[in-house]
């Protein structure tokens, strides 16, 4: 059972620097701005990747990049396989990675609760 997780947290890692250098070299999308990929989770069975995103501009700019990034998913898939030699690439699916946003708003509640008398 260890070596599985061992596995997978390596194909993860793998999977999230090759998905970096695939967004920022290979995809061409214009609906795609500045996305970061900030983590990924692979299935037990290792056939799905949840592929946390982060991307800056507004909700709109968001949107926009995760339909591109939906719409890339195949080539994205392919590319997976045959730059990491697997037989089989997972099935990646985009979500928007919040944390940096969640933070910003905890710091500024902490700030603003730090100047009230």
């Amino acid at each position: 059972m260890k070596e599985r997780s061992r596995r997978a947290e390596r194909l993860a890692d793998l999977i999230r620097e090759e998905l970096g250098n695939l967004l920022e070299y290979e995809v061409k999308d214009p609906r795609i701005g500045f996305a970061t990929v900030t983590g990924v989770q692979l299935s037990g069975d290792l056939h799905t990747a949840i592929v946390s995103v982060s991307v800056l501009g507004d909700d709109e700019q968001k949107k926009q990049s995760l339909e591109g990034l939906t719409a890339a998913q195949g080539f994205l898939r392919t590319q997976l396989a045959h730059r990491l030699g697997l037989r089989y690439a997972p099935a990646v699916t985009f979500r928007l990675d919040r944390t940096e946003e969640t933070e910003q708003r905890i710091e500024e509640l902490i700030r603003k609760a730090r100047l009230k008398p």
